[in-house]
């Protein structure tokens, strides 16, 4: 805020005005504020640091793609980000070709929809493979038949329901997958002057490259907007880190298959000893009746354990465990 004068600063430079003693030239111009062009059709509801959180979102993503999807097309994917942007859906859906596969996902629990396209020659290359082809793409374009409907639909619920864990350290959500769209004039759902930001990602598998592009209007956002930057990003990935990851892996470490053997001893015989063995023959073991057995895990001596019976099966009695420094 600029300085105040006060009435008798006011009557001394009046004064000295008018006697000379102070020149109006020698009085310093105030600077001049600088004035930034705002245009009212294009505001910027996006800020950088919006755009930079929705990358780290989709880099997440990307990794992601890159895991999940050759489980089906059987071929190394490669998923990049490439940069994001905000726009008006004119200018969006102006550029999209026809055909083109447009899902329209809602964002649940946010109100609004978001768009996914994916370019067709993607889109035919993972019908291709997951019809038995080579993945090779299209010479030229034309419409998708009713049976690669169906394919289009696997593979846009696959990267709909990939989008969950990238999403949970801003915004917890159940996106449901509402249509497929391979016209862009059905594909209307935000008004035409409504600001997008575009996150385009280049998906890359074996010769094929292509393109994909999500649509996040800001309407669709805008109750989370104060959580798109990357100081809140970071702190509550970090919150809800480390505890619930520990969990996750011992639950998922809980349910592994692992084989354990218990030994009752070894024996040393010839060949033909073993060939000629029949039901009641006895043979001799390195270790006594009163001896522990040892019990393997795996393939890691891990315990000491005495023989015994659990009602009608055969069990052992843990007596000691065989630390790692053993």
């Amino acid at each position: 805020m600029a300085d105040v004068l006060s009435q008798n600063e006011i009557d001394n430079l009046l004064s000295a005005l008018s006697t000379g003693e102070l020149d109006v030239n020698d009085i310093p111009d105030a600077e001049e504020k600088q004035v930034k062009d705002y245009d009212f059709k294009r505001p910027a509801k996006f800020s950088k640091e919006h755009l930079r959180t929705l990358e780290i979102i989709y880099e997440h993503y990307g990794r992601l793609l890159s895991t999940n999807l050759p489980l089906y097309i059987r071929k190394n994917v490669t998923v990049d980000v490439l940069n994001s942007e905000t726009v008006t859906f004119s200018e969006f859906s102006n550029a999209l070709s026809n055909p083109v596969i447009l899902g329209i996902i809602d964002f649940q629990p946010l109100s609004g929809t978001i768009i996914l396209e994916i370019q067709p020659t993607l889109g035919f290359s993972f019908i291709d493979r997951m019809l038995g082809g080579e993945g090779t793409p299209l010479d030229r374009s034309r419409p998708f038949t009713d049976i690669e409907m169906p394919l289009l639909e696997k593979l846009q619920t696959l990267c709909m329901q990939l989008m969950i864990e990238p999403w949970e350290n801003v915004c917890d959500i159940s996106p449901v997958l509402e249509r497929i769209e391979t016209n862009p004039q059905f594909a209307q759902v935000i008004s035409p002057t409504d600001m997008i930001a575009i996150v385009t990602l280049n998906v890359k598998f074996g010769d094929v490259e292509g393109l994909m592009n999500v649509c996040l209007p800001f309407f669709t956002l805008e109750s989370i907007m104060d959580r798109l930057n990357t100081k809140y990003w970071y702190s509550s990935m970090k919150e809800s880190g480390d505890a619930n990851y520990e969990e996750a892996l011992e639950s998922l470490i809980r349910h592994v298959d692992v084989p354990i053997k218990a030994v009752l001893g070894k024996s040393v015989v010839t060949v033909s000893d073993f060939v000629n063995l029949r039901r009641g023959d006895i043979i001799r073991l390195d270790s006594r009746v009163n001896t522990d057995m040892q019990v393997y895990v795996g393939n890691i001596f891990k315990f000491n354990a005495l023989p015994g019976t659990e009602k009608k099966n055969y069990a052992v009695r843990v007596t000691s465990v065989v630390r790692e420094e053993e």
